[in-house]
């Protein structure tokens, strides 16, 4: 099996030296390719949260890793799924890694535009982010959960990452206190400073807003928009 976008190439391979998920990016300066080699450097700090990278291989083409295949699905974030507690798991788990000395310098920042620079410190720190917390990238298996594509680890305040769960989860048909109830089982959120996550609410309200004008065609960009405004305001209202 082979799927592709004009960004990236997946395939799963059964070769000699067994069986692998492959992931190919062209091999050119730029975003893309920064983001796979680094999901490929801090791979050995995420196992086994995530499978573990095996090879990478490159050539003036492109860039390749390697994968082991898991048996999996993609986990289901509507209200009453089973898996909810699953994926809290895992967030708790990836709140339990100590950052990297490889992410010392990976900063995040992405949200940085769309908050006052008073407010930039409170999504400061120097724990492990994974924030692509979305149903395609939480893998349920037979007694293991896992949390892939890690093409853009950062360092930051912990509660960001269950934050971008809580978005999901109203896009998945939550109420916003159904999603804080949820999130509250995470580690990360049960020390986070309340008034950094209603900045934060606040900045990606504006971020998803920004996506989604920027690119209509995506419609699920637009779903993200609405879902973190919904939290917004949820979070202004008190």
């Amino acid at each position: 099996m082979s799927e592709g976008s004009r960004w990236t190439t997946t395939a799963l391979i059964d070769c000699e030296k067994g069986e692998f998920f492959v992931k190919a990016v062209p091999n050119r300066p730029g975003g893309l390719r920064d983001s796979v080699l680094r999901e490929w450097v801090v791979n050995p700090f995420v196992r086994p949260v995530s499978p573990a990278v095996q090879w990478q291989a490159e050539d003036g083409d492109w860039v390749v890793l390697g994968f082991d295949r898991i048996d999996g699905r993609s986990a289901d974030f509507s209200p009453g799924s089973s898996d909810l507690p699953k994926i809290i798991d895992v967030l708790n788990r990836i709140s339990r890694i100590p950052i990297p000395e490889v992410a010392g310098d990976w900063e995040e920042t992405r949200w940085d535009a769309f908050l006052p620079e008073k407010e930039i410190a409170l999504v400061r720190g120097s724990d492990l982010l994974y924030v692509d917390v979305q149903p395609d990238n939480i893998m349920i298996g037979s007694g293991q959960t896992w949390a892939v594509d890690w093409e853009w680890p950062t360092k930051g305040a912990g509660f960001i990452s269950p934050a971008c769960f809580v978005v999901q989860l109203i896009s998945g048909g939550h109420s916003p206190a159904a999603a804080e109830t949820w999130v509250g089982n995470c580690i990360a959120w049960e020390s986070a400073d309340p008034a950094a996550i209603d900045a934060f609410a606040r900045a990606n309200a504006r971020l998803q807003q920004h996506l989604a004008e920027r690119f209509p065609e995506e419609s699920w960009l637009a779903e993200m928009a609405t879902a973190a405004e919904v939290w917004a305001d949820h979070r202004l209202a008190g």
